[in-house]
């Protein structure tokens, strides 16, 4: 790729901040965010999240890595992580971007089924009346829960998403024997597989690299080449993302959750924490509460 490697790594297009609280899964619509770049999103990727584009109605420019695609709705566009995309919208184009961190959508894969796995490469569906009408109906539905903050918030959004990508597998079946792009990303996915599974278990850059068969200073190249990070930043990250989950959506004190992601004592907890999130752990739960978030208020000491 000539500009893969010039391509920024984004969490969301546009933010220098990292993926906004401890959500799994993000949905706005295109004007949103095309607008405040005049509907024009320059070529970038994502790591560790999977992108669904559906153009309800309008024409759009998809380039993907080196082609340029004409699409026009209502047609749905999807990207898995590490991809360069970029978009050129006309001002009437209309639908909405769906965003999912990669271990919420391996979960939806394997509730769905062999045949729901994501596709390794991106591709550009083009949708019937019917399919549009209800993948519009969907995606509607889903942004509307995503924007409120109604009892059982996180399950209607699951719930939607869950309805949006069984539709897609059903019409276009995922490829599970697909071979990724290069090796590196395949050593990015291989790590991404052993953090999912791993994380609380504090092991060292080290023990990864000998998990996957790599030196610990080839695993820092992919990870850089692929997320912009270094695998110790990964890792952190990760822990402190399901530390933030459990803190705002769970009613474990935080004592239980220091011991649940396999800290030695709280203080060792709320240190690390306090580092990765700039606030100690009751600061962030009860910032988010107050912000209103979907949690049980637990006596959190």
């Amino acid at each position: 790729m000539k500009y893969i490697d010039r391509a920024p790594i984004f969490k969301l297009y546009g933010g220098q901040e990292e993926w906004p609280g401890p959500e799994r899964v993000h949905c706005e619509t295109i004007a949103a965010r095309s607008r405040l770049h005049n509907w024009h999103i320059r070529p970038h990727r994502h790591s560790g999240l999977y992108q669904i584009l559906y153009l309800r109605q309008g024409r759009a420019v998809v380039c993907l890595d080196e082609a340029r695609h004409n699409v026009r709705g209502p047609a749905i566009v999807e990207i898995p992580q590490a991809f360069v995309h970029g978009f050129e919208f006309d001002e009437n184009c209309s639908g909405h971007v769906v965003t999912v961190a990669y271990p919420l959508l391996a979960r939806l894969a394997r509730l769905l089924g062999p045949q729901a796995a994501p596709p390794p490469q991106p591709a550009i569906h083009a949708l019937d009346r019917r399919a549009g009408t209800g993948l519009r109906d969907a995606f509607a539905h889903l942004n509307a829960q995503y924007l409120s903050r109604e009892a059982f918030r996180d399950a209607r959004i699951e719930a939607w998403l869950t309805l949006i990508y069984a539709r897609l597998r059903s019409h276009h079946p995922g490829t599970g024997a697909g071979a990724p792009r290069t090796r590196g990303l395949n050593h990015r996915n291989r790590f991404g597989d052993l953090l999912e599974t791993s994380y609380a278990e504090h092991h060292d850059v080290a023990w990864y690299a000998g998990q996957m068969g790599i030196t610990t200073a080839h695993l820092n190249v992919v990870t850089r080449a692929h997320a912009g990070k270094s695998p110790l930043q990964l890792i952190h990250e990760r822990l402190a993302l399901e530390a933030s989950r459990s803190l705002v959506y769970s009613s474990m004190t935080i004592g239980e959750i220091s011991d649940a992601l396999g800290f030695s004592e709280p203080a060792h907890f709320t240190r690390f924490f306090r580092k990765a999130a700039g606030k100690s752990p009751r600061e962030f739960r009860q910032q988010a509460w107050d912000a209103g978030s979907i949690g049980s208020k637990a006596d959190a000491p």
